[in-house]
């Protein structure tokens, strides 16, 4: 068994993250962060675009909600389809350090929200990159180091997350 995660580079960081969330203080972090990952921070940024945003507010508040709502179904379809166990299902060593939303790993929707939401966000107000930057990061962070998503897990939904944001920006902004 020790071969097998020496020789998987995934799992090996997944290991090492998860290990570091042992720590009480690192764990009430990256449990804040997830539990704000979970959709009531950006229900909260669609709400705050919309009434603070300005000129820009409402159109700013629509392009949120419609990427949102495109991510969500997306992410669900992926998921449906791949049906990649999350590491702690795999893994006798990984440690579940919450309850998982859903019983599949591939891709993380935590990460695909956060980033698409957050450089969708960041046209309209670059001034929240201060906030949005770091909590999105934090968010991707957490999901592995609580045992619920794989770094390639994370890693391909920040990408796609970007390219929908990309793609998003092209056609509505």
């Amino acid at each position: 068994m020790k071969t097998r995660v020496l020789a998987n580079p995934d799992l090996r960081l997944t290991l090492a993250m998860n290990r570091l969330a042992r720590r009480r203080p690192i764990l009430s972090v990256l449990r804040l962060a997830s539990r704000l990952g979970d959709g009531m921070v950006w229900y909260g940024l669609i709400l705050a675009m919309a009434l603070f945003g300005g000129d820009q507010g409402p159109q700013a508040a629509l392009h949120l909600g419609l990427v949102a709502l495109f991510v969500a179904g997306l992410y669900r379809l992926l998921k449906d389809s791949i049906r990649r166990p999350r590491p702690f299902r795999s893994h006798h060593q990984v440690i579940a350090r919450i309850r998982p939303l859903d019983e599949f790993s591939f891709p993380s929707g935590h990460t695909l929200h956060a980033v698409s939401l957050t450089l969708v966000a960041l046209h309209y107000a670059p001034a929240l990159a201060w906030l949005l930057l770091p909590l999105s990061s934090l968010i991707a962070i957490s999901r592995i180091a609580l045992g619920m998503h794989y770094p390639s897990d994370v890693l391909a939904a920040a990408a796609i997350g970007a390219a929908i944001a990309s793609i998003s920006l092209a056609l509505l902004a």
